[in-house]
């Protein structure tokens, strides 16, 4: 039990490897693991701000060996491609018969349990982010932002209700305080009229100004721009496209064999490429290499139909 519970983790490991380069990774017999990116995010209710990551999913009907994780196993471990698939075999049938009895826990990926129909129920571990632009960043809260209405004072905004006078209270106004209210409002009435004067004589000013200015502007373009004899112009359309989906043939250790297949490749009819050393030191060939994901999906599986079911995706930019 302790040697079965190793070397769950250990292709776990090698599983959570391949999802921080790759979008899909199959357990051949098992199912796939699916990632698709997300935004950044808050939570309202929380306060919690989230960086941008990978939401990871499982497949179950993606079954078929697409040969990613068992070439990845095999250089890892430094093993041969059959023995890497007996590898998974074992671990497979280790994982379904645990999952008979209980809850299967996979290291930095999630775990899975069986419904009441035998299905696979998947939960995410969401402590990993395989986004690898947001390495680093985690989730943090925030304290709220307060916004604080400021209530202006009552007595400012308090109008006092004017005391209706009677005919007593008229013949007891004095005459001065009549006089100072006309000429208060004489003054008011002045004050507007002198405002939107000066408003309208600096409004002109500016005006003045920048027709100047554009008579400045276009004299000195007219004297520094016009050439007699100007050279032809040349357009240059350049188009850049990069190819990040290549199907892979196979990876020798030997570059004598690499370049064996490239030439039987060839001789097919494929636009064959020899894409250089992986990190485990084995020289790639690729039948293909496209700049659309979808072309070379297309491609993949017409070729797995047609010419060797052990072909696989690679994403990479060279």
């Amino acid at each position: 039990m302790l040697f079965s519970i190793f070397v769950l983790m250990t292709l776990a490991k090698y599983i959570s490897d391949l999802l921080y380069r790759y979008e899909c990774v199959i357990v051949p017999n098992f199912g796939g693991f699916v990632t698709n990116e997300i935004s950044a995010r808050v939570n309202n209710y929380t306060h919690t701000f989230y960086a941008p990551s990978k939401q990871l999913t499982f497949n179950s009907h993606l079954q078929n060996n697409d040969g990613l994780l068992v070439n990845y196993v095999a250089g890892a471990k430094n093993i041969s491609y059959s023995n890497a698939v007996e590898f998974i075999e074992t671990e497979v049938d280790f994982w379904k018969n645990s999952l008979k009895k209980e809850e299967l826990e996979l290291e930095n990926i999630g775990s899975f349990n069986l419904n009441s129909e035998g299905k696979l129920i998947f939960e995410p571990n969401k402590t990993v982010n395989y986004l690898t632009s947001s390495f680093g960043l985690s989730s943090y809260v925030s304290p709220a932002v307060k916004r604080i209405a400021y209530k202006e004072k009552v007595r400012q905004l308090e109008t006092v209700a004017p005391i209706l006078p009677s005919e007593e209270n008229k013949r007891k106004t004095p005459a001065f305080i009549k006089y100072a209210a006309t000429a208060a409002i004489i003054f008011a009435l002045g004050s507007v009229g002198w405002n939107q004067y000066q408003t309208h004589q600096y409004n002109n000013m500016v005006a003045k100004a920048e027709q100047q200015q554009q008579k400045v502007e276009k004299t000195i373009q007219e004297a520094t721009f016009v050439i007699s004899n100007p050279l032809p112009a040349i357009t240059l359309n350049v188009t850049k496209e990069t190819f990040n989906y290549h199907i892979i043939a196979g990876a020798f250790r030997e570059p004598e064999n690499a370049e064996k297949k490239l030439i039987q490749l060839i001789e097919k009819g494929y636009n064959a490429k020899i894409l250089g050393v992986n990190k485990w030191n084995l020289t790639q060939v690729a039948y293909e290499s496209f700049n659309s994901k979808n072309d070379a999906i297309n491609t993949l599986n017409k070729i797995k139909r047609t010419e060797s079911s052990e072909a696989w995706l690679l994403v990479k930019e060279y």
